[in-house]
């Protein structure tokens, strides 16, 4: 039986199925990245959790799909208030599972409260229409009716904010959900679930399932294969989000996907370069790097580019200086995988603008800032998607260069540009192959009142806003004859 050190029995977490706590048989053990010990463990879903999992979705869809718009408003609305009520409760969760500090948790937080708050204004505005036929004796109502049961799995690095949008708009538009939480941190995903139903979300209308990383591939296929499962959203890698589509193909179901990125900023010569440092260094290590929108090539223009090196290292010095311990990454794996990239670049001829790329830090799971100077087509980070605390910099002369190196990618979630021309601005984002382009901003930007999604290997489909309400509606023609 597993204990905290101290003799006392962890503490598990559980699932919610059918508005009721659930701990099955098997859990596994969940390890703070940033003290490296076993902070709880969580139940590990088998199949039997799973189809009591749909079966309650699919039953509380009989009746949730009937709710007025006015209903699904006030549970919202409460919603934010009892996240506001919990909000050191549910930070706690977030820092102690991910190794982040305060200010992103309340970051989150915040975030999916406003989501709340946004989609409690947008659940009424979902209708139909009457269109004129051809025929004069001939009435028809396109009506908008929700999917059914759908399958949301959603992410570690910014939980709160992927797990609420994953479920909160589906369920809005009349669907029920069932939360496939990270592994990385239960406890987190099982606090905004528990936040839904403190606020009278009927049963069933969510569940929440977690499963050991061993068992992800069996129970993420048992889950799409099940016929009561309607549609999928999906917010992870793009190596994941290949498997997802595939095996939704395979049952002709719809998905929903937010993938990787490789977001380039441009800093053009007439940019703001204090204003172009802050925001680069912001894009690129906020939560250490592990945003999917995170500055990850910074194309700078060679008539400022030693200016804007030196601004933008004193830049990173101002905001994530030195301090007595490194950022947590989530695992060890990920430091590894950074330090291989820039070890690649540096061998083929790059130069280190910031930071030790060989420094050892108090554990394994922390790595500081590096900004990587003359990035070239041949070094793997160029193209790999680094999801950790490193940039590239890469010179560029002019506009069709910096087009072609920013699009040079698979990805296409998120971009900047900086720039005093609003004109040169527009042109660069009107070419740019992105879901969202920033001009005189960080790429990193996700609110509750803008479409989120990417192009080409980022994703397809749109959260957020009236766009993502409407990903979880379908129509039916009715006609009728006068």
């Amino acid at each position: 039986m597993a204990s905290n050190g101290t003799g006392a029995e962890l503490y598990s977490v559980p699932f919610f199925i059918n508005g009721e706590e659930v701990h099955p048989a098997k859990s596994f053990e969940v390890t703070s990245p940033a003290t490296g010990k076993v902070v709880h463990k969580c139940g590990s879903a088998s199949e039997a959790e799973v189809n009591a999992a749909v079966e309650s979705g699919a039953n509380a869809f009989k009746t949730w799909k009937k709710t007025l718009p006015k209903e699904r408003r006030d549970i919202f609305l409460k919603a934010a208030d009892v996240m506001q009520k919990r909000v050191d409760e549910l930070a706690s969760y977030m820092m102690e599972e991910t190794g982040c500090p305060r200010q992103w948790a309340d970051f989150n937080i915040g975030v999916a409260k406003d989501f709340l708050y946004d989609m409690a204004g947008r659940v009424s505005s979902l209708g139909g229409t009457l269109p004129v036929t051809q025929d004069p004796t001939i009435g028809a109502m396109i009506l908008q009716e929700p999917f059914g049961v759908v399958l949301a799995i959603a992410p570690w690095n910014a939980p709160y904010i992927l797990a609420m949008r994953s479920v909160l708009f589906p369920i809005a538009a009349g669907n029920t959900a069932i939360l496939k939480g990270s592994e990385s941190c239960p406890r987190t995903m099982w606090g905004l679930c528990s936040v839904l139903h403190e606020a009278g979300l009927p049963a069933g209308v969510l569940n929440l399932l977690v499963h050991e990383p061993a068992n992800a591939a069996a129970i993420t296929q048992s889950l799409i294969a099940h016929p009561a499962i309607k549609k999928i959203n999906f917010t992870g890698s793009t190596a994941v989000g290949r498997i997802i589509g595939r095996l939704a193909g395979e049952h002709l179901k719809p998905v929903l996907q937010e993938l990787g990125g490789k977001a380039p900023a441009i800093v053009w010569e007439d940019a703001d370069l204090d204003n172009a440092a802050v925001q680069c260094a912001l894009g690129a290590f906020l939560n250490s790097g592990q945003i999917c929108m995170s500055t990850e090539r910074i194309l700078v223009h060679k008539n400022v580019r030693a200016e804007f090196e030196k601004k933008l290292v004193g830049a990173i010095d101002h905001i994530f200086g030195p301090k007595t311990d490194a950022p947590v990454l989530i695992t060890g794996v990920a430091v590894e995988k950074n330090k291989k990239l820039v070890q690649d670049a540096l061998a083929k001829g790059a130069s280190l603008v910031y930071g030790d790329a060989a420094a050892e830090e108090a554990t394994k799971t922390r790595m500081r800032p590096l900004v990587i100077g003359d990035v070239k087509e041949d070094m793997d980070l160029y193209r790999t998607e680094s999801f950790g605390p490193t940039v590239s910099l890469i010179e560029i002369e002019t506009e069709e260069e910096a087009l072609r190196i920013a699009n040079d990618t698979e990805y296409g979630l998120s971009s900047a540009v900086f720039t005093e021309d609003l004109r040169r601005g527009l042109r660069f984002a009107r070419e740019i192959e992105t879901g969202a382009v920033h001009i005189n901003s960080m790429t990193v930007h996700d609110e509750s009142v803008l479409p989120h999604g990417g192009a080409k290997a980022s994703g397809y489909g749109r959260f957020n806003t009236s766009h993502g309400l409407s990903e979880w509606v379908r129509t039916k023609t009715v006609t009728y004859k006068y």
